[in-house]
């Protein structure tokens, strides 16, 4: 770390302690406020259980759209076996700090999962280990044989490790940090079209991020690059989305898919009658929100 008197730091004078120390203050935002530098249960709580194999404990974010979207994918594939309950898990509300959500998951985030169709129920938890099981499980979106198995396997691995910066770093400096830092917000809208340069790139070689067939790498790609050119952290503008075109065509094609639409809307709140579902049980679920919508 460069040393500095710390007078151009924010806050002014501001200069890091020799030992890091913890105050219920921290961050400042409504976000930073739910976080915590230790793991483990706040709360004693249990889970509902639903009626499928399926249990799925969630928000519609984009880590949690992308369990969604390969469920509902699944379903209109023809297998069965992946009918599923999505529970709602407001997280800015904590409840994934609760006792029964840290079993399933013990880094408290969404998505988690818990399979109960064996004899002893399985649980998973990260995105991206949920997307693997299912797609193995089911023998669908994830090719058995190389290269392309390998090629879907990186593109995947690649969004896992570069989504952090652009919500965690770009989203929160950008839209949720209670004060702008031009140094923090011009770091990661840097990065941020770096990736998008990266997409852009692979989507003018291809049709796919792993090819010539839909994968779980677009369902796990989609929500978190689809979701910046559609709007995300109102930020097109600023990103300057429209330069992508490749990965506007893309997200176009993958983004017309029924099971996309529907899964990219489960475990999602609005004030707006018919806009998200908000759990989901059965497939019935989506024909109640469009009654609700048109009143």
């Amino acid at each position: 770390m460069a040393d500095n008197d710390g007078a151009n730091n924010q806050p002014a004078g501001y200069v890091p302690a020799r030992v890091w120390t913890w105050s219920d203050a921290a961050g400042g935002s409504a976000v930073a406020s739910l976080n915590r530098p230790m793991a483990g249960a706040t709360h004693e709580t249990s889970l509902p259980v639903g009626k499928h194999p399926l249990q799925l404990y969630s928000q519609g974010t984009p880590n949690g759209q992308k369990v969604t979207i390969l469920l509902e994918e699944l379903l209109a594939a023809g297998h069965d076996g992946a009918e599923y309950d999505a529970w709602l898990i407001e997280i800015m509300k904590g409840p994934q700090f609760g006792s029964g959500f840290v079993e399933i998951n013990p880094n408290s985030k969404v998505p988690a999962l818990v399979d109960r169709s064996g004899a002893t129920p399985v649980r998973l938890f990260e995105s991206g280990s949920i997307l693997v099981y299912l797609a193995e499980k089911f023998g669908a979106f994830l090719p058995t044989a190389q290269p392309a198995r390998a090629e879907t396997m990186n593109w995947l691995m690649w969004q896992m490790g570069s989504a952090p910066f652009v919500g965690g770093g770009f989203g929160h400096f950008f839209a949720a940090a209670p004060i702008k830092i031009e140094y923090a917000i011009n770091r990661y809208a840097m990065e941020t079209k770096r990736q998008l340069d990266v997409l852009d790139k692979r989507l003018a070689e291809v049709r796919y991020v792993a090819g010539d067939d839909y994968s779980i790498a677009d369902m796990a790609i989609l929500p978190w690059y689809g979701g910046l050119l559609a709007g995300s952290y109102n930020a097109k503008e600023f990103l300057d989305v429209g330069t992508y075109t490749n990965v506007q065509r893309w997200a176009d094609l993958v983004g017309s898919r029924p099971a996309v639409q529907r899964g990219r809307i489960v475990n999602r709140v609005s004030d707006t009658p018919g806009e998200f579902l908000r759990e989901r049980h059965d497939a019935g679920d989506f024909d109640r929100l469009k009654a609700e919508a048109t009143g």
